[in-house]
């Protein structure tokens, strides 16, 4: 993953992109190398190798679906900010000393932000971005929860799913509890993703977003 991660970056310094905006989102300006860091990241979470795309349509639609993320991000950050959403030095610092823990070698740690690009400040200042933005996104979407018949209906509607997932040899008494229970929780977690595509929705509405050619 470093090498590709190095490899990308050598790509993105000789064609000298480094303040070349891939996007403009209420005129803040998403780099072409932010991109660059962000897809290979994006690729990484979905498990694929940029060597495995040879496909250029492909490449070029994963590519613009990381740049959408990262208009989404960048107008949640704007966002918090709008909202005052402030994170601590001491929040960050136990974010990034948590993912540092994780790589179980500081050196390592270290090497693998420099292979992206970063320096530590530069990272703590892009998690405090990060961070900030999950704050708006978590308060802009929240849910209420939904009322009993609401849960009811749910399950009514979806039984013979739920019940696929149930312990059939309980009583029909527990059974039903337990559907209902599963109900709830997909149902609210049905409501939550709508409410999420609502917010990513309205804020792209009510901004300014230029992607370059």
């Amino acid at each position: 993953m470093r090498i590709l991660m190095l490899c990308l970056l050598l790509m993105v310094a000789k064609a000298s992109w480094a303040d070349v905006p891939a996007a403009r989102v209420n005129g803040v300006d998403i780099g072409v190398m932010r991109l660059e860091r962000y897809f290979s990241e994006y690729l990484e979470a979905q498990g694929r190798a940029l060597s495995s795309i040879r496909n250029p349509t492909l490449y070029k639609r994963l590519r613009e679906q990381a740049l959408d993320e990262l208009i989404d991000k960048e107008l949640l950050w704007q966002e918090a900010q709008r909202r005052g959403i402030i994170v601590s030095d001491e929040q960050v610092s136990a974010q990034v000393g948590a993912l540092e823990a994780a790589f179980g070698s500081p050196a390592l740690f270290e090497q693998r932000l420099a292979d992206a690009g970063f320096d530590r400040a530069g990272y703590a200042e892009y998690m405090r971005h990060e961070m900030a933005a999950q704050q708006a996104y978590a308060q802009l979407s929240v849910v209420d929860a939904p009322s009993s018949a609401e849960v009811e209906a749910f399950y009514q509607a979806n039984r013979q799913t739920l019940q696929g997932t149930q312990n059939q040899s309980d009583t029909p008494s527990v059974i039903r509890e337990q559907g209902l229970a599963l109900a709830r929780d997909a149902l609210v977690g049905q409501l939550q993703a709508q409410s999420r595509q609502a917010v990513r929705q309205r804020l792209r509405e009510s901004a300014t977003v230029q992607i370059a050619n």
